[in-house]
This record gives structure tokens, sequence and C-alpha cells, in this order.
């Protein structure tokens, strides 16, 4: 017996739906696939979820202090003049930052080797690079997911199916987190 399903897919092909899947299912809550495709998903996007819970309150807090530039009004960095040439005004910020354990580190490096990267574009700037932002998709699975299913030991997916494609008569379903 297999131990995963193949999909109809070369390795390569096949690692790349998944992760992309997995990485929308993750970002979005929920998504429309195949029924063999969303049992795949599921195995995969359930590991990721266990290793957030594992390691979501596994974190030092530590104060950095930043040097920022000052803005003005519009937006642009405020000059002086020091010895006849103009130079940036900075002040001095302290911010409190997550800094990861051992142990969270892996697991969040463990996450990013099936995780694509996500990048926000708002509506208003569509085919822009201002305005866009990247989303933190490890920093959700700790924070939201981590936090949501805590008491949980599994079973944080569920499948719904919503009858044969039109196409080719492939079972749809949808994946969602509970």
């Amino acid at each position: 017996m297999a131990k995963y399903r193949k999909l109809g897919k070369k390795q390569d092909q096949r690692k790349a739906l998944l992760r992309n899947q997995v990485t929308q299912l993750i970002y979005k809550g929920k998504i429309v696939t195949t029924e063999a495709r969303a049992k795949e998903v599921r195995k995969i996007a359930e590991h990721l979820i266990t290793m957030g819970i594992a390691e979501k309150d596994n974190y030092d807090e530590v104060t950095v202090s930043a040097k920022v530039a000052e803005k003005d009004k519009d937006g642009k960095r405020v000059k002086e003049v020091v010895d006849g040439k103009k130079v940036t005004k900075y002040t001095t910020v302290e911010k409190k930052v997550k800094k990861d354990r051992p142990s969270r580190l892996a697991a969040r490096r463990q996450m990013l080797r099936v995780l694509y990267p996500v990048t926000e574009v708002p509506q208003a700037a569509a085919g822009r690079k201002a305005g866009t932002k990247k989303v933190d998709l490890t920093e959700k699975i700790f924070d939201e997911y981590g936090a949501k299913y805590s008491g949980r030991k599994g079973g944080y997916t569920r499948i719904v199916k919503i009858g044969p494609r039109k196409g080719d008569a492939a079972m749809e379903v949808i994946l969602e987190f509970v």
C-alpha cells in the first residue's frame, strides 16, 4: 500500500501543488479542491498546526532600541545641516521583539520549508508595488491557529463534499479549518 497519493503528477509538480494548496489553506482558511488532493493537503496542514501548538509560547520578549528616520507630514525624511552637509535626522525608538527559542526556531524553519511566501496586495493598488506587504504565515500558525486549537489533539480540518466537477466528474470538496 502506498504511503501517499501520486495525484497523476511527477514529484516536483506534486510537491509544488501541495505546497501551494497548504499555503492557501493557512492564508485563507478554506480551499476548494478534489477529494484526493484535499486528503494529502490535510496531512501536511495538520502537521504544521501541531508544530504551531507545541511551540506557540516558546519565545522570549526582548527590548531592542533602533534608530528611525524622522518624517514630516508628507512622509519625507527631515533633514538638518551638520558641518555644511544635509543629514537625515534620526530618533531612537525602543521596541519589544519576540525572540524564538531554539526549538521554536527549528519549527519555524520546518514550516518555511513547506509554505510559500505570501504578499498581500490591496485592491486600490493592484499592479503596483507600493502598499504591498508580506504576510508571515508562520506567525499566523503560532499566534492564531496555535491559540485556537491548543485544547485539541488533532482534527483541525474538515472535508465537505460539494459534488462532482462538471468537466471530468472528479469529486470536489471544501477543505477548511474547524
